[in-house]
């Protein structure tokens, strides 16, 4: 352990020395780092006279958390370009052979290049941070307490580990230090994205929820340096000039992949699409796990907690009883105001959208939408225990007959979502990153085309025509 920690800091070392020798990098930081907080400074004075002229309560005793985590973003930013160059630009200088010929493993120059990479931008930004904290002191605001100031630096932390390890990927991934620059919105932006959704929650919510934006981002960025890890090589590094985007080429392996040896549609369906649906076992398991926790989680939530927000008396529980027992004989003409295809497509692009949103978080995001789902389940059905029917006679006419269909497709296109992200973070030496990533999206579109769709068909048909029948039959029953 000591050892590699020795290892690292070496590579580390290395690098600070590289950074803080070169004045063109230095003043620029020193300068921005110290010219913002005063900017900053001069800001929050006009909105605090501007809300004592005009009113806004809400928004000034936020004003300074909020300030607060844009100016530590603002450093972030601005010394991302040193993470972005620690590998492609060194490559560029001619710098990088010594490194690579030493006798350090490929983990140690990683690690200590994200060191660094982290270090840097936190000093600036916490040492920004600090100047608009003193120069605030003197302004009529309310000053943020300690836990909220603690959970903002904590916030910080996270962004600055998400933002460096994502630019030390396209460090490795890119051939020139132009390319890397360019890719560099691809981590700003998003981040930026980010950030607004954690000032809506400065401002809506209460101190307690941006633990977990916390626990988001550092869930994320521990997946970000796994997949920095899994995939460094350094020969990967020396043995790669240019990179040239041959669709042809791949087409014919996503092809391959999700073809693979059959040679008729009856022979994929028998021999190639066992041999996927064997390896989400264990996924499956795991989001059958989840969805179970998350389904009844979420219906004793409501059922203990709704009470305590919602006065249900019996006359109030009798009148919800009493409107859906009216509305029950509209369920007859569902068919005709929502069409079978209509809830087919929509529910194939949800599945689509999760996709989207797992492949760019490793599988996090597209679980989000997924355990969502399962909440909004656990909800209804709690909500009808609430008015007095009968929960599980209400999923059992309700949410199983198209759900034995709807919740299968779900489930697998969950599962295979969650392989494809757990497959980019899992070392595989005979794999580049780009190859992974493509042959985990034929395996979810082979799962997808053959077992989802087919199954997304079925549900919509008995969902628009069977379940409301069911319902209705059953409901005097409830």
């Amino acid at each position: 352990m000591r050892r590699n920690l020795e290892a690292i800091w070496l590579v580390a070392r290395r690098e600070f020395t590289d950074q803080f020798r070169d004045w063109r990098i230095v003043v620029p930081m020193i300068l921005l780092v110290t010219l913002f907080p005063f900017i900053a400074d001069d800001t929050t004075r006009q909105a605090v006279n501007f809300m004592n002229r005009f009113g806004g309560d809400l928004i000034l005793d936020n004003l300074v958390p909020f300030a607060v985590l844009v100016i530590g973003f603002f450093p972030l930013s601005f010394t991302l370009v040193v993470a972005l160059e620690s590998f492609v630009g060194e490559k560029e200088r001619g710098t990088i052979e010594p490194l690579l010929s030493s006798p350090l493993e490929d983990s140690h120059m990683y690690l200590g290049k994200l060191l660094v990479g982290i270090t840097t931008p936190l000093v600036f930004s916490y040492g920004s941070i600090a100047i608009y904290l003193f120069l605030i002191s003197r302004r009529p605001v309310e000053f943020p307490s300690l836990y909220m100031l603690a959970l903002i630096f904590l916030l910080t932390f996270a962004h600055a580990v998400l933002m460096v390890s994502s630019a030390i990927v396209i460090s490795v991934q890119a051939t020139t230090i132009r390319a890397a620059n360019l890719l560099a919105s691809f981590v700003v932006v998003p981040v930026a994205f980010l950030l607004q959704g954690e000032t809506i929650l400065i401002f809506w919510g209460n101190e307690d929820v941006l633990w977990f934006a916390i626990l988001a981002v550092t869930l994320l960025a521990g997946l970000l340096v796994r997949l920095g890890l899994a995939h460094f090589r350094r020969e990967y590094l020396l043995g790669r000039e240019i990179d040239t985007l041959n669709f042809k080429l791949i087409w014919r392996k996503f092809k391959e992949r999700f073809v693979g040896g059959a040679h008729s549609v009856v022979e994929w369906y028998t021999r190639e699409l066992p041999v996927t649906f064997r390896e989400l076992k264990r996924p499956l398991m795991i989001v059958t796990g989840l969805a179970l926790v998350t389904v009844i989680a979420s219906y004793l939530w409501v059922v203990f907690n709704v009470p305590h927000y919602v006065n249900l008396t019996p006359e109030i529980k009798n009148d919800i009883r009493t409107q859906l027992s009216e509305n029950i004989t509209r369920l007859s003409s569902l068919g005709e105001e929502l069409p079978a295809h209509l809830v087919f497509y929509n529910n194939a692009r949800v599945m689509v959208i999760s996709l989207l949103l797992g492949l760019i978080s490793f599988g996090t995001l597209g679980m989000t939408v997924f355990l969502g789902n399962m909440g909004l389940i656990g909800g209804v059905l709690g909500a009808a225990n609430l008015v007095g029917y009968s929960p599980l006679l209400t999923f059992a006419t309700g949410i199983l007959p198209h759900g034995i269909f709807e919740l299968t497709a779900i489930f697998l296109a969950t599962a295979a979502m969650l392989k494809a992200g757990a497959l980019l973070v899992t070392p595989q030496p005979e794999k580049s990153l780009g190859e992974t990533f493509l042959l985990s999206l034929a395996d979810w579109f082979r799962v997808f085309l053959g077992l989802v769709l087919p199954l997304l068909a079925v549900a919509a048909l008995i969902e628009i025509y069977v379940t409301p029948e069911l319902i209705k039959l059953a409901f005097p029953f409830l």
